[in-house]
């Protein structure tokens, strides 16, 4: 393992790194405002769920998929927006994808061209000397770090409170990592129809502080 490529992979998926992840709730902002998200308990079920029966699972195979070349990236793509399950889900992995490309290419990583954030980054990190499940680990961390930040500024919670849920999902993380190291495309499949609904109920709030 490549101390060096462990450290690009930790840049690329930092909250600093500019593809506005801090914008984006996933629809959580969603559940807050409708009370069914209030506690640190509940934020912690509702980010595991996502993570492992939602696109976190799901992502993580596009991501791993696309990093072992398993199938031509532009099919990948059109897979990923197919299973986003609504327009701002869409939105979301469109405009994060597409700002990682264009960063990492900036940085002479990559082909520039614009994919869905897992098929972006799982190409970006075809490279680096690092297994597949810490990449799929990493990726989820991050993943359920932004999550977690928008509950602790909209519920709101206490940063220390934040960070004791995140730490409470890391053996989710690690599990989740595992599976979709063995699962392959054929084992993508979602089960967090609340989260899709919450993502669709966002669009119609009328004041919204996340994008998603």
């Amino acid at each position: 393992m490549g101390e060096a490529d462990l450290l690009k992979l930790s840049q690329w998926l930092s909250p600093g790194f500019p593809v506005s992840s801090y914008a984006y709730s996933h629809g959580l902002e969603a559940e807050i405002a409708a009370g069914r998200v209030r506690d640190a308990g509940a934020l912690r079920d509702w980010v595991a769920g996502v993570l492992a029966a939602g696109a976190g699972r799901t992502d993580a195979i596009l991501m791993l998929a696309a990093r072992r070349g398993e199938e031509a990236p532009d099919r990948l793509a059109d897979l990923a927006r197919a299973l986003a399950g609504a327009r701002e889900r869409l939105e979301e992995t469109e405009a994060q994808g597409r700002a990682l490309a264009v960063t990492l290419a900036g940085l002479g990583v990559g082909d520039g061209v614009p994919r869905p954030y897992p098929v972006a980054l799982g190409l970006a990190a075809r490279g680096l000397d690092l297994p597949d499940r810490l990449v799929a680990a990493l990726y989820l961390q991050a993943f359920a770090g932004v999550l977690v930040s928008a509950a602790v500024r909209f519920v709101p919670l206490g940063q220390g409170e934040g960070q004791r849920v995140l730490a409470a999902l890391h053996p989710v993380i690690e599990d989740v990592a595992g599976d979709a190291c063995a699962a392959g495309l054929d084992g993508i499949g979602g089960a967090v129809f609340g989260a899709d609904l919450a993502a669709m109920e966002h669009e119609g709030l009328e004041v919204r502080i996340f994008r998603t």
